[in-house]
């Protein structure tokens, strides 16, 4: 089929979904779409983050929403392609509140995915090129005040004489990224973080530590990493770009900043936050309330008997700076996921004995291999050469569905397997347990389930597979002694040095520290998706669970992930931030039953 066809029938498939839906026709524009089928929303039909699967479904949503929606102006974008008997197109449309994009795909003539995205409110628009504000009124006026004393000024009423509408409570990329989105969209925002400096979290973590994305992935919102960047970014350059990137957006960001408690006040439709920063208690209040502060929760650092008596030195990975220390020193990490590897190879580089204690399989993938098959499709110099901007290589990400993507998961991991067999021969060779996910998913499902349970493999697979790096495995630890580590083999291990690569707890623990126990409860799980696999319990939600989205808990929030996800979603939680501010109806369909923590 010629592109123009395929443009054609996507043009015809559009103005009858536009059809169906301009006359209340739910049932019509289900009928539009083929008996195995999915609709992805990402706010602007539902005020929510919810994938519906099948034509009655789609009916149903439809029924609920579109009175009030009120969805218009359905136009390709460009020229739709096809391949392999599928039609794929962009799209535009308006609803009642704002504009949107989203992406099409066709297949026999009728929908088999349909991605729906708010991308500004109407009214509220940010303001950018042409609209970009003047800077400066020029010309002759008393008592004006400069750039730089309206910016102090600003700072010295910030939760005195004025209160920030939005609190954002952690101050890494995901907070810092989410306050740039909310500073051009005019809404009063407050970055706290207890670490003294934007990016601290950064700087704080291993020597070693480098991002495993590339470049590409990882862009903030507005500014791009530029085009000399390295692809993959060490961490203190990482840090550095989100102190300049702070400063740049002019966000309102404390450090040196705890956060203490928050307390709901219905009353007020808002917080009352108690923080200290400095040292000095202040109370804070807010109108809404985002938890910004990683995917995961506390640290997870486990108890095992006789961990009293150790004579030498335990920390969790979060604790681990480097291996100089070490030299010719006993060392044994707990753990065999990203950290655990990271953490061997740098005690490894300077000299020390290194024994990794694999506890259960572990997905590992090579560098490598992930950009020529995975990434590289999307966030590559060849995918820009292609025209696939950051914006669209987003979109496409977000308009597949996770059911769908489990599927096409599968056939790209069997080929990781076949490109990489001597590899993996080599590790298994060596004792490793491996692993592509319970199902095959491999990488980015496992990650979407349980944020854990792999390892992008930067060097250090070889210094397993070559015995550099001695592996235990599946033990885990019996017991520890004055000066070794007892396992559940029943052999001993001499050690001066234990490092707990355990993980973390999940992210609502931040909730019950801060708020208490029975919100959490009431909020419930963050992350994963219900797929009924280890540390992802069902039923099937089809989306993140509380992330990006409303919490059972109003003017409660949730955003975290790593960067591109930071990067995408913070546009979208926001949109639906200003609009609740600004008062516009915000009827949320689609929230599942809260899945509560065990």
């Amino acid at each position: 089929m010629s592109a123009l066809s395929a443009t054609d029938a996507a043009r015809h498939w559009l103005a009858r979904l536009d059809e169906a839906l301009s006359r209340g026709d739910a049932a019509g524009a289900a009928a539009l779409f083929g008996p195995e089928c999915w609709w992805r929303d990402m706010v602007a039909f539902t005020w929510n983050i919810c994938t519906v699967e099948g034509p009655a479904a789609i009916a149903a949503m439809l029924s609920a929403v579109l009175p009030g929606v009120a969805p218009r102006g359905w136009q390709v974008e460009g020229e739709a392609s096809e391949r392999d008997g599928q039609i794929e197109a962009w799209l535009v449309f308006e609803t009642a509140a704002g504009r949107g994009r989203g992406h099409l795909r066709l297949r026999e003539g009728r929908g088999f995915t349909l991605l729906t995205t708010l991308a500004e409110l109407k009214g509220f628009e940010e303001a950018h090129g042409e609209t970009r504000p003047r800077g400066v009124e020029h010309g002759v006026q008393r008592g004006r005040r400069s750039w730089s004393e309206l910016r102090e000024a600003r700072a010295e009423a910030l939760g005195v004489t004025e209160q920030p509408q939005v609190l954002i409570v952690g101050g890494g990329q995901g907070g810092i990224g989410l306050a740039a989105r909310l500073k051009r969209l005019g809404v009063s925002a407050l970055v706290i973080d207890r670490l003294p400096r934007p990016g601290d979290a950064w700087r704080s973590r291993y020597r070693s530590l480098c991002l495993h994305d590339p470049v590409w992935y990882d862009h903030l919102p507005y500014l791009p990493f530029p085009d000399h960047w390295p692809i993959f970014t060490p961490k203190d350059k990482m840090g550095d770009w989100l102190e300049m990137y702070s400063r740049v957006m002019e966000l309102d960001y404390w450090g040196s900043t705890e956060c203490l408690s928050a307390a709901r006040d219905e009353a007020a439709d808002g917080w009352r936050v108690e923080v200290r920063r400095n040292g000095r208690p202040m109370q804070l209040r807010p109108r809404e309330l985002v938890l910004a502060t990683g995917l995961s929760g506390m640290p997870r650092r486990p108890v095992f008997p006789g961990a009293e008596r150790f004579r030498g030195v335990q920390v969790h990975s979060s604790e681990y700076q480097s291996g100089e220390a070490w030299r010719g020193r006993r060392c044994v990490v707990v753990g065999s996921n990203n950290s655990a590897h990271d953490i061997c190879a740098d005690l490894w580089e300077h000299g020390a004995e290194v024994t990794m204690l694999q506890r259960s399989s572990t997905l590992v993938v090579r560098s490598e291999t992930l950009m020529n098959i995975g990434w590289g499709r999307l966030f590559s110099e060849q995918a820009l050469k292609a025209g696939i901007t950051t914006e669209r290589a987003d979109l496409t990400l977000a308009s597949m569905p996770f059911r769908l993507m489990e599927r096409l998961q599968k056939s790209v991991y069997e080929q990781v397997a076949r490109i990489d067999a001597p590899f993996y021969d080599r590790l298994r060779a060596a004792g490793f347990l491996l692993d592509f996910g319970e199902d095959g998913t491999g990488l980015s499902l496992k990650y979407l389930r349980r944020g854990s349970g792999y390892y992008i493999d930067v060097g250090a697979s070889e210094l397993i597979a070559n015995g550099s790096v001695a592996l235990r495995s599946p033990v885990s630890v019996a017991e520890i002694g004055e000066q070794s580590v007892r396992l559940t083999d029943g052999s001993e291990l001499p050690a001066d040095l234990i490092v707990y690569a355990t993980g973390y707890g999940p992210m609502n623990e931040w909730l019950s520290r801060l708020v208490s126990p029975a919100m959490a409860q009431r909020v419930g799980l963050c992350w994963g998706m219900g797929s009924g696999t280890t540390l992802d319990p069902g039923p099937w939600e089809g989306e993140l669970r509380n992330l990006w989205k409303p919490t059972a808990q109003r003017g409660l929030w949730f955003h975290g992930g790593n960067l591109q996800q930071s990067r995408f979603y913070s546009l979208l939680l926001g949109l639906q931030l200003k609009a609740r501010l600004e008062g516009l109806p915000t009827p949320v369909w689609g929230q599942p039953p809260v899945h509560h923590p065990g």
